[in-house]
């Protein structure tokens, strides 16, 4: 069976071979989730750093500012996927230790380079950890058109006002309250707030596929999904909201890596606040 947008502990456990990668982080110390991941991990699993794996240059050939976490080049990202053995439809279980929105980045990423095997450890691992690293056999995998949608700075600036933005912050720097991260505080005007976190219930998993679809069905209306563009501070955890989406039948949105982190750091662009 494979799995595309969630996986259980138990469901994992039954996988033949599957590439499992920690992905573990915080934006306060960055350090902190190899650290995590040192001291023991899912038998089998490997560790990716959002700063050092999973980002490309911060700076575009224009010299503007792509954001905190830009997407890395696909053929860089590829080399690394295979030399962490991945191979045409192998099962990729992404997980990390702070509710999901590390892993769901890697989820969608996976899906932007054509690889639709692979899910979310939905909620805390249940099993033994190991120290022990695991030993990656190369493969010479390869890249495959896009299974998810991304715009730019300029493109959503164009569109503003004809899409759903839902923007995955919570809310005290959605408002502009506070900004520890960005240039300026407050939102793209027109966005609608949905804070990540609020895809989980009190135990950290994911809420049912249909609570989840009741609650953005609301929130989308009356937007079909590819009308529907997500963004946080960095391109990050927006994908939480478009995994949860995904779980819930509702279709994929669109992704705005750039997020807050490049939108505000342009003063040539409108802000909006409350």
């Amino acid at each position: 069976m494979t799995h595309t947008t969630l996986i259980s502990c138990a469901e994992l456990r039954a996988l033949h071979d599957p590439l499992i990668i920690e992905v573990s982080f915080d934006l306060a110390d960055t350090d902190a989730g190899e650290r995590a991941y040192a001291a023991g991990h899912i038998p089998g699993a490997f560790y990716l750093h959002l700063d050092r794996d999973l980002c490309g240059d911060k700076t575009g050939r224009d010299g503007a500012f792509r954001g905190r976490h830009p997407l890395p080049a696909r053929d860089t990202f590829a080399a690394l996927l295979r030399r962490l053995g991945l191979t045409a439809g192998r099962q990729v279980v992404a997980y990390d230790r702070q509710g999901g929105p590390y892993a769901a980045h890697l989820w969608w990423m996976l899906r932007w380079m054509g690889h639709a095997e692979v899910a979310v450890l939905d909620g805390a691992w249940d099993g033994e950890l190991t120290p022990a690293l695991p030993t990656a056999a190369p493969s010479d995998w390869q890249p495959g058109a896009p299974l998810v949608s991304q715009i730019d700075a300029a493109t959503l600036l164009a569109r503003l006002g004809r899409v759903r933005l839902i923007d995955a912050r919570a809310a005290e720097r959605f408002r502009g309250d506070v900004e520890p991260l960005d240039k300026a505080a407050g939102h793209i005007p027109g966005a609608s707030n949905r804070f990540f976190k609020d895809n989980l219930g009190p135990d950290g998993r994911f809420k049912p596929a249909e609570q989840l679809r009741a609650e953005f069905a609301a929130l989308l209306a009356p937007y079909a999904a590819a009308d529907v563009v997500h963004q946080c501070g960095s391109g990050v955890t927006a994908c939480h909201n478009l995994l949860a989406m995904a779980h819930a039948g509702l279709g994929d949105g669109v992704l705005y890596p750039g997020s807050w982190s490049e939108w505000s750091s342009d003063p040539a662009r409108p802000i909006a606040k409350a």
